[in-house]
């Protein structure tokens, strides 16, 4: 915008001083010819008196070079035969202009400009004693036709490259003035658009700038008086479940013992705590300019928490006769992720698994560190998924395969894709080595969108395996899936 406003204000100007600049230099070479040739006119005027007394050579010569074009070899007289010249023609001076010209002039009794080698030729009709027209011709060069017009055009240009620069020095002082606000408002927008929720423009620059300004920064307040809102709502709701959580509890205690009852108070105990994590999360005064992950103290270690969700749901696997391996947390993993989302993503993805694989279906955890980004697989030896993209698409048919999508909301992996984007990387759908689907999760660690690696490379053994209750092992080791 700021170099479309400095070049619209540059060819306006070029055309104004060329419309003014062109016909003022034509005006100045006709004022300079017009001033040669009226000198010229003034200089053949003084030798009238002395035509109009006499016509002898000596006397006519004397009168010549007195006058300064005379003296300078200039000024010619033509003066026609007469019976007081003794009928023959006297010519004083050199002459330049053709007898015809002469003649004509002569006839005429008018003045004459014409063009001769060198310059011009004024040839001026004056009035002899006798009665005859004498003529007088006054050369003028070329160079004192155009005498200063070279240095008024060179004046003229001057100014017009003086007018030029001058307009797009204030043009480009506009455009900054306008353009400096509109982009302080694009990145305010895009800032906005990232989470940065305390971001404000500065109300600045033209009316119509200022004025989106303000929109804008009542807008941001507006938005984040919504999600205050949305906040308080979602704990409200949160907090209605309490209760019944309590008698579900309460209940639960009652069932005795035994593998069911121990999974179903494992699981109200699961749920309070998720249910208090919701009221904490959504009541919580976050900085109005956290990054994408709620600032640097959000992150976790990717490591426990996958070894937590594992012994959480190896306890179904084992009841279902399905075997299970987990490769790859056997060291702490730093991730840019809050670990109840990350706790999230990996229950929607292994609840899928449960879901829409037939019992006795094997499944497989493993995590790679590949330095920019951490890289999570669940894999299955299921039927697999039809349509990879409809399945990471909110609300899409969910998993395919054997069993269908019968049940599904598509929200299990949307909440994985967002994860993973929350941090610059993304979800890909593949075929596990197992035979079934292959759920990758990229996590970037410096938030940038991190480098994917070819078919080929492969994850190395795992190191260590988690044990399932009575201290047997539940996690084969073997190689892990293709990254």
């Amino acid at each position: 915008m700021r170099w479309a406003l400095v070049k619209v204000c540059l060819a306006v100007t070029a055309m104004v001083v060329v419309a003014f600049a062109v016909p003022l230099g034509l005006v100045v070479k006709e004022m300079a010819r017009d001033r040669a040739f009226t000198d010229a006119e003034r200089q053949a005027a003084t030798i009238g008196p002395s035509l109009s007394i006499t016509t002898d050579r000596a006397q006519l010569q004397r009168a010549v070079l007195t006058t300064e074009p005379g003296a300078a070899g200039r000024m010619a007289v033509h003066i026609p035969a007469s019976d007081e010249a003794g009928g023959v023609a006297v010519e004083i001076g050199s002459r330049r202009a053709t007898r015809k010209d002469l003649e004509t002039v002569r006839e005429s009794g008018r003045a004459s400009i014409t063009e001769v080698r060198g310059g011009s030729a004024l040839l001026q009709p004056t009035a002899l004693g006798s009665g005859g027209i004498a003529v007088v011709e006054v050369f003028v060069p070329e160079d004192e036709v155009s005498n200063g017009v070279a240095t008024a055009w060179l004046m003229l240009a001057g100014v017009g490259i003086a007018l030029i620069v001058g307009s797009v020095a204030v043009a480009d002082r506009l455009g900054v003035r306008m353009v400096e606000p509109a982009r302080r408002l694009a990145g305010a927008a895009q800032d906005l658009g990232e989470g940065r929720l305390g971001t404000r423009v500065p109300e600045e620059g033209p009316t119509e700038l200022r004025s989106a300004a303000a929109a804008f920064n009542s807008m941001a307040d507006q938005v984040i008086q919504l999600l205050a809102n949305e906040r308080e709502l979602a704990a409200d709701l949160s907090h209605r479940l309490r209760t019944p959580l309590t008698v579900l509890r309460l209940n639960a205690a009652s069932l005795g013992e035994g593998p069911a009852a121990e999974q179903t108070r494992a699981a109200v105990q699961q749920l309070e705590r998720e249910v208090d994590t919701i009221i904490r999360t959504a009541r919580e005064q976050r900085p109005q300019a956290q990054g994408q992950n709620g600032g640097p103290g959000a992150g976790c270690d990717a490591s426990e928490v996958i070894r937590e969700r594992m012994d959480f749901w190896s306890a179904l696997a084992e009841d279902e006769g399905r075997e299970v391996r987990l490769a790859g947390v056997d060291r702490t993993v730093r991730i840019p992720v809050a670990r109840p989302e990350l706790a999230a993503a990996l229950d929607a993805l292994l609840g899928n698994v449960f879901r829409h694989t037939a019992e006795g279906t094997a499944f497989a955890v493993d995590v790679h560190h590949s330095g920019d980004a951490v890289i999570v697989l669940v894999s299955d030896a299921g039927g697999g998924i039809a349509d990879p993209k409809a399945a990471l698409a909110r609300g899409g048919s969910g998993r395919g395969g054997a069993r269908g999508a019968v049940g599904s909301t598509g929200l299990g992996l949307d909440i994985v894709r967002r994860v993973a984007e929350s941090t610059g990387g993304d979800v890909r759908i593949g075929r596990s080595v197992l035979g079934g689907t292959e759920v990758r999760i990229w996590i970037g660690l410096d938030g940038q969108r991190p480098q994917r690696r070819g078919r080929g490379h492969r994850v190395g053994r795992p190191r260590r395996g988690v044990s399932g209750r009575g201290g047997k092992p539940r996690f084969r080791s073997g190689t892990g899936p293709n990254l």
